[in-house]
């Protein structure tokens, strides 16, 4: 059992450095990676001259916001004994549309600005943000947001998995919830099911690792809960293609990079997380190489490393991430924040 301080801090920790470290480079093609940074692609965090941090984009700014939505739920639970994850976690997505655009998309929703969250001015940067979760949250009036019934949109980008980490943490042990929550929170932006389907798969397989689960049989146990939702079938045959890959690359039979660029380049939903599972399951028991594979390629380099990074951070744990990664980091103490207090309610829960 894996429910230690050292593994939710990794996961989150993971997701932000591997986060910084594709945000150089994503809009490159590989070619231009490398005439910049030598023949292996970019392997160590740039940090911004004012600052003096590595800068995360909007993905881990997000991330932060799932946190900030899972634990008011489960704070209004304690209370009322009902749990409403999906309302909250909508909510805590209108704090960060306030961080980017400085107006909710209602005035209805001006009560959130009491939000601690808020506080933290790094999350008002903005870093690319991505324009259908924009678009979608900015639409969202009357407490109405996107489900999986009533789609908002049609789209498919990786902008829903990438923040739902923090979904198999709150869940660990409990990956069919976690699957569920996942794609919930998924569709309230975006409405295809490779959108929101893939943010419902990398939850389980978070919720799996985190108690210990190996990477592969938590992927292949999501999977099998995968297949019983409609839509699913762009997910599947991205994720089963990664691993086929993964298993060639582990035989010697296939070079790392090439079966990287054969899965896409990460910019929807099922090839963000079929890249992240891949890189992830070559370099299981190293973090730093498989975030750098993850970031290294003409894709979406910053969404496809910080999911590997959160995949390898939760079954490594924080020790074996870079100590100087952590330490230059932006936003690295909100992640531990955000860890601790996951961890906190999740025991709680159970006890």
């Amino acid at each position: 059992m894996k429910k230690s301080k050292a593994y939710y801090r990794g996961c989150l920790l993971g997701g932000a450095t591997g986060d910084a470290l594709g945000y150089n480079v994503e809009f490159l093609s590989i070619d231009e990676i490398k005439s910049l940074y030598g023949n292996q692609g970019i392997r160590e965090l740039i940090c911004d001259e004012s600052t003096g941090k590595a800068l995360i984009s909007d993905d881990t700014q997000m991330t932060a916001f799932t946190v900030d939505g899972l634990i008011w739920a489960d704070e209004k639970a304690k209370i009322k004994g009902i749990y409403s994850y999906t309302p909250c976690l909508f909510y805590s997505y209108q704090k960060w549309l306030y961080t980017q655009t400085g107006s909710f998309a209602d005035e209805a929703y001006d009560f959130l600005l009491k939000g601690e969250i808020l506080r933290w001015e790094e999350l008002y940067a903005r870093r690319s943000p991505g324009k259908t979760c924009l678009g979608s949250l900015s639409e969202s009036i009357n407490a109405k947001y996107g489900t999986i019934k009533d789609k908002i949109n049609d789209s498919k980008g990786c902008g829903a998995v990438v923040r739902a980490a923090p979904v198999g943490l709150y869940f660990a042990g409990n990956p069919k919830l976690a699957f569920k929550i996942g794609c919930e929170s998924g569709a309230i932006t975006h409405g295809h099911p490779s959108g929101y389907l893939s943010s419902g798969l990398f939850a389980w397989v978070i919720s799996e690792i985190i108690l210990g689960v190996e990477i592969e049989f938590a992927v292949l146990s999501g999977v099998e809960e995968l297949k019983k939702w409609r839509g699913h079938e762009e997910t599947l045959a991205a994720v089963e293609k990664a691993l086929a890959l993964a298993a060639k690359v582990t035989a010697d039979d296939l070079d790392p990079y090439e079966g990287l660029v054969s899965i896409g380049q990460g910019w929807v939903g099922e090839e963000a997380i079929a890249i992240a599972i891949y890189c992830a399951l070559v370099y299981r028991h190293d973090f730093q190489e498989g975030v750098c594979l993850a970031a290294n390629h003409s894709g979406d380099s910053d969404s496809t490393a910080a999911i590997c990074g959160n995949i390898l951070g939760a079954y490594l744990g924080s020790l074996e991430i870079p100590y100087k990664w952590i330490k230059e980091v932006e936003l690295s103490d909100l992640m531990v924040q955000g860890a601790d207090e996951l961890l906190k309610a999740v025991k709680s829960r159970l006890d």
